[in-house]
């Protein structure tokens, strides 16, 4: 029998137990955590990194285009192929009904949305009912069965979770008015500042108080308690305050002490306690730029030294070339990156921490999905699938790009040919990667001092034995070099 929340908990209310937590949060925030009292001695409350996750890797499902089903049964026969792809993480966006009232849709195939429209499908992120599955997908027997055949085979499944806002016509705007942010006439209104007008504000700033921290918590340990999820992925995570992301941090390691938590945010504080993992929106951008020949090679100099300044080492940052915002509204990796996709997804699952795949990168998904309606990705023949395969092999074997301090630190190499090549190597007991990339669309002729190990190349160009000094590697051409296994 599986436990419910408050079966676990078993003494006092979840609200009883937040107020304990939250004073032990709202201390100074260190590179480690917080310190809490325990009797009379005071024991350090940090983020310990679940084991499983140090060599982690992460797919995105977009459970509405992933089969032409749309469900979650549906996509049961596909685990076995995203196994055999290094997947060891799934990332479900939100799988809740989606509210009715305001309801964004009936957009073109470009995603301009051009009326709210009742018989669309809806935004996932406008969220009905935190306890619920949306009918369209299936059950919350359907999510156990995911999560037991996911666990079955070595894998681990989180859910996309949206608390700064709810839909308009959520169960507690009924039953929980006090939660959200109303106007000055007592109206439920949209995140200010956003055109996100399918959604309505939730009232972070006195969430203590009205009880919002107690009742977001408790849905959020109910899918990991009954349902077997093994965490989140928060969805614009720096617009809640993150002594609630803290609390819940630690009421969640009560229900699973190896709950796995993903910002979409990039923010260093939330390393402190809450989150394993931060997206690199930073970076992702400057890879557009680069590939778009709007910014030069040297910015991703500078970003490594900015990022080891700001995050703490032991941070998870999220690498990524595509996802559901950049693929429905900003392009596909063809549109964006054009010659140089592979060089970045290279890049992106090798100077970063863990390496993101969305549903259909892995067949160079060409359309921009639709995001209000069902349009179901085109699989072909999965002409990407080698490609990220080998990068997950690379991730998973090699200790110098396993995540956080389990691998290796970034450090730049200098190269004859800086003003257009981007060279760097992680060293982690003994294991080393060298990563070479030409980020521009002309054959370059690459000489470089190479660190004393035995490499080999395992990715792109250049000869099996090794690196040949005054090499060129072609237009957006790259060559990765290893020490063995």
């Amino acid at each position: 029998m599986v436990m419910t929340y408050s079966q676990i908990l078993c003494r006092g209310t979840v609200a009883g137990m937040f107020a304990a937590f939250f004073l032990a949060s709202c201390g100074t925030p260190s590179p480690t955590g917080t310190a809490r009292m325990e009797g009379s001695a005071v024991q350090e409350d940090r983020l310990v990194h679940p084991e499983w996750t140090k060599n982690a890797t992460i797919y995105e499902v977009n459970l509405r285009q992933h089969t032409p089903e749309g469900t979650i049964e549906a996509l049961l026969p596909d685990l076995p192929r995203l196994k055999e792809l290094g997947v060891d993480i799934l990332w479900l966006m939100p799988i809740h009904p989606i509210g009715d009232v305001n309801r964004k849709g009936g957009e073109n195939t470009n995603n301009f949305i051009v009326e709210p429209g009742s018989s669309s499908l809806g935004s996932p992120y406008s969220v009905q009912d935190y306890h619920a599955v949306n009918p369209d997908y299936g059950t919350h027997d359907d999510v156990r069965a995911l999560t037991a055949a996911a666990h079955d085979l070595g894998m681990r499944v989180i859910l996309d979770w949206v608390a700064n806002h709810s839909a308009f016509d959520c169960v507690w705007t009924e039953d929980h008015r006090e939660y959200y942010l109303l106007d000055s006439l007592g109206n439920l209104q949209p995140p200010l500042g956003t055109d996100w007008w399918d959604v309505a504000q939730l009232d972070w700033e006195g969430g203590v108080e009205n009880g919002l921290y107690a009742a977001m918590v408790d849905a959020m340990a109910f899918w990991v308690a009954d349902c077997g999820i093994d965490g989140f992925r928060c969805d614009v995570a720096m617009k809640v305050p993150t002594p609630f992301w803290d609390m819940a941090r630690r009421q969640l390691e009560a229900v699973n002490p190896e709950v796995f938590m993903l910002a979409e945010a990039e923010e260093p504080d939330h390393h402190n306690r809450a989150f394993d993992m931060s997206y690199g929106w930073h970076f992702h951008h400057l890879t557009n730029q680069v590939a778009q020949g709007k910014e030069s090679v040297q910015v991703l100099r500078d970003y490594i030294e900015e990022e080891a300044m700001r995050f703490p080492s032991d941070a998870y940052r999220l690498g990524f070339i595509t996802n559901h915002d950049e693929n429905s509204w900003n392009g596909t990796v063809e549109e964006r990156y054009g010659d140089a996709g592979d060089a970045m997804g290279v890049l992106a699952a090798t100077l970063l921490d863990m390496p993101l795949i969305y549903s259909g990168q892995e067949s160079y998904n060409r359309d921009r999905l639709r995001f209000f309606e069902k349009d179901t990705v085109e699989w072909g023949d999965y002409s990407k699938a080698d490609f990220y395969r080998q990068l997950n092999d690379l991730n998973h074997t090699r200790e110098a790009l396993w995540n956080g301090d389990f691998g290796g630190a970034p450090q730049v190499l200098k190269t004859s040919a800086d003003a257009h090549v981007f060279a760097f190597q992680k060293e982690k007991n003994g294991s080393t990667v060298v990563v070479i990339l030409n980020l521009s669309d002309a054959p370059q002729e690459v000489s470089l001092t190479l660190p004393d190990a035995p490499l080999k190349v395992v990715m792109g160009e250049g000869e099996l034995g090794g690196w040949s000094e005054g090499q060129t590697l072609g237009p957006w051409g790259y060559c990765v070099l290893a020490t063995d296994a």
